[in-house]
């Protein structure tokens, strides 16, 4: 099993990795080549010291843009009415992507994981009301995409990739 901090670290590379190519362009495989050649390397000036879990930051970083129409809809959703996705920071995005990811796509990590990982990974970015905000939708997500573990029905319209 894969130790905790170590996907923690990917979590945070991966919303790194997705500003970056929203930013400039880059596709996700460029992206994700630098990230593992370059910034896995375990230099502390690079933020990325540590045990990164590369294949979790990878299917992060990969996934996100291959499904993202499917993920910008179902983040939308959980938005009030006169919030767009376009109007929200360009980080806080990156974060909500990708944790809208892992709820839709990763099973295998509880909801509840995934909303407290992508949280923390909010307080690295933001002092302000960010984290709560990031917060509030990805548990409207959850709710919505893993109904089930919180003991709910899920919505008739909710697809699954």
């Amino acid at each position: 099993m894969t130790d905790r901090s170590g996907r923690s670290a990917a979590r945070l590379a991966a919303v790194q990795a997705l500003y970056q190519m929203e930013l400039t362009g880059a596709d996700s495989e460029a992206a994700v080549s630098e990230f593992v050649e370059h910034r896995f390397g375990g230099e502390p000036e690079t933020g990325m010291a540590g045990a990164v879990d590369a294949e979790f930051f990878g299917a992060i970083a990969r996934g996100v843009p291959a499904h993202q129409d499917e993920i910008d809809a179902g983040i939308a959703k959980v938005l009030s009415a006169d919030w767009r996705l376009s109007r929200i920071d360009s980080i806080l995005r990156a974060i909500l992507r990708a944790g809208a990811f892992e709820l839709i796509a990763r099973r295998d990590v509880p909801a509840k994981v995934v909303i407290d990982e992508y949280v923390d990974v909010s307080h690295a970015f933001f002092s302000g009301d960010e984290p709560s905000f990031v917060n509030a939708a990805l548990d409207k997500l959850a709710h919505r995409k893993r109904a089930a573990e919180f003991g709910e029905t899920p919505p008739d319209d909710e697809l699954q990739f």
